[in-house]
């Protein structure tokens, strides 16, 4: 019996579906945990179907690229989600015209500290160069920041380690942030987290309001196309 369910797994292991069925699987099961949780900041369900993925990748001793052969369209997916945040900009045209100037002051504040903040520290631990070119788009949304970190001569898979990394941060840190802010306008609770938390933020974002959720879309999608503008400028300070 225990060979035959050995054989079955080794049959399955190397079909591309069932690792796309996994990844479906474990994001499902993670939201319903943080549903169950009342969606708790540290229960975040991308950081769950991460941890859930990890441990069966380490216990199956399954490697990588057979999980990604499967796992791809999942990671196909991020360039349609992030054209459709066009979306919630049209939709909220008329909110964000009627507030230009807060979200200009806020969008370009908000991305160059996110970009310096992260050059300073990655300079004052004598990083190399190729890896503060990796680090500078680090709170861009991952399909950006790839593509970022390419052309600036960087190390993209190390790019999207950071970008996972900050978003998750972001997700958890955002609301009781806010909160102790006192910071009520959800508009501006979304849009901050868009900037610094990207697709992960705006998740989160989501979860909390709406319209949150629609402005952090917003504030990721702008804040991409100004991080691809000055991310080679600021470079040259460093």
């Amino acid at each position: 019996m225990g060979d035959d369910v050995a054989l079955l797994w080794v049959y399955l292991a190397e079909r591309p579906l069932t690792w796309l069925t996994v990844t479906v699987a474990a994001y499902a099961l993670a939201d319903r945990i943080a549903i169950a949780a009342r969606r708790h900041p540290l229960l975040n369900p991308v950081v769950g179907a991460a941890i859930i993925v990890i441990a069966i990748l380490t216990v199956t001793g399954t490697p990588f690229p057979t999980y990604f052969e499967g796992a791809q369209f999942v990671h196909f997916l991020l360039g349609p989600a992030t054209v459709a945040l066009a979306v919630p900009f049209v939709e909220n045209f008329q909110k964000v015209r009627a507030a230009a100037l807060p979200i200009v002051t806020a969008l370009v504040v908000g991305s160059v500290t996110a970009t310096v903040s992260a050059l300073l520290i990655g300079w004052a631990f004598g990083l190399p160069r190729e890896v503060l070119m990796s680090l500078a788009p680090k709170s861009v949304t991952t399909a950006i920041a790839m593509g970022i970190s390419s052309a600036l001569g960087g190390i993209p898979a190390l790019t999207a380690v950071l970008v996972i990394a900050t978003g998750v941060i972001g997700a958890i840190v955002v609301t009781p942030l806010m909160n102790a802010l006192r910071i009520r306008d959800m508009a501006a609770r979304g849009f901050a987290a868009g900037v610094v938390a990207h697709g992960i933020g705006t998740a989160r974002a989501f979860q909390v309001d709406p319209l949150a959720g629609a402005f952090a879309g917003i504030g990721m999608a702008l804040n991409g196309a100004l991080t691809a503008l000055i991310a080679p400028l600021l470079l040259l300070f460093f």
